[in-house]
């Protein structure tokens, strides 16, 4: 079968789910192939899980650049080994760096370019994408015309699904371009101990019907006893009530979560845009004729100042 570069996504040594469910989604199209970058001495528990999950070969670079230069040296080493190893397509995470790199890949290859694909699927003339368009108003089938098909994935558009393979490890010397942005310091986030918001199987937003800042405590409360993450709408964003990183929609984040529940947020279509593919939608908003019910799978009429802490006391209790 037709070889699938995977762009492998990992922190402190562990891959991130993203990456199993891009490995997953490979082996519908071909086979897959890992593609490890910058891990220094945790490259072989990395390529150890992508074997795990499907990787049939494993190409390792490692290397100062990766760690001191934005984007570019993943550029160089994806770019390379793409054109050396003659590949049927190229798939990465959908997030901001991801869809910047797969651009620029793209851009080097002479290649198409999709992004947010939600499903793959094998087609007669190379891989076919379901994407996600017009704020995630329709979805549509495409596949590139020219070239090696260079695909972003949103996170959640697959269940990661185990399936051991060789897993042969191939070190790759990269011949790095330079001329990248350089990484003068860094500042640790601030760990909430939630998941991170665009790869968690659960969101719980607030939004203008939170009131203030405090508002978002039933929020939170709600989210930790689901194991969730914690999102936000524009206008509270914008209003100081929670961080820009926390933020929803068409400027902000892209979910598309297994549950999606929106908490006094009207739904509009800034916001839709950046959650509209979650597979289950609920709602808890005081009006009734707002937007968001017209989407949600189950909606409530109510106080979310009393609805959410019932709801969850009732999940404790279970």
């Amino acid at each position: 079968m037709a070889e699938i570069l995977v762009l492998v996504d990992h922190a402190d040594g562990a891959v991130r789910k993203p990456a199993l469910e891009l490995l997953t989604l490979a082996r519908r199209i071909g086979t897959p192939s890992a593609v490890v970058l910058g891990a220094g001495e945790a490259a072989a528990s990395v390529a150890a899980t992508a074997a795990e999950y499907g990787a049939a070969t494993v190409y390792v670079a490692d290397g100062a650049e990766f760690s001191e230069r934005l984007v570019v040296p993943k550029v160089d080493a994806l770019t390379q080994i793409a054109k050396e190893k003659e590949v049927a397509a190229v798939l990465v995470t959908s997030s901001g760096e991801g869809k910047e790199i797969a651009a620029r890949v793209a851009l080097r290859l002479g290649s198409g370019l999709l992004t947010d694909a939600v499903e793959l699927e094998a087609g007669d003339e190379g891989p076919v994408a379901t994407q996600s368009v017009f704020a995630a108003s329709y979805q549509v089938k495409s596949r590139v015309s020219r070239g090696v098909p260079v695909i972003t994935v949103k996170p959640n558009s697959a269940a990661p699904e185990a399936a051991p393979a060789a897993g042969t490890v191939e070190d790759v010397a990269v011949a790095f371009t330079g001329n990248a942005a350089k990484v003068v310091s860094r500042t640790a986030r601030v760990s909430t101990g939630r998941p991170e918001l665009t790869e968690s199987a659960i969101v719980v937003s607030g939004g203008r019907g939170v009131g203030a800042a405090e508002g978002f405590g039933v929020v939170e409360k709600l989210a930790d006893s689901l194991g969730a993450a914690v999102g936000a709408s524009r206008a509270a964003v914008d209003a100081g009530w929670y961080p820009h990183a926390n933020q929803v929609g068409q400027t902000g984040k892209q979910v598309s979560p297994q549950l999606y529940v929106a908490a006094g947020i009207s739904g509009a279509i800034q916001h839709r845009a950046g959650m509209q593919t979650s597979k289950t939608i609920v709602a808890v908003n005081k009006d009734p004729e707002a937007p968001i019910f017209d989407l949600v799978d189950y909606g409530v009429v109510g106080d979310l100042f009393e609805v959410l802490p019932q709801l969850t006391e009732e999940i404790g209790a279970r």
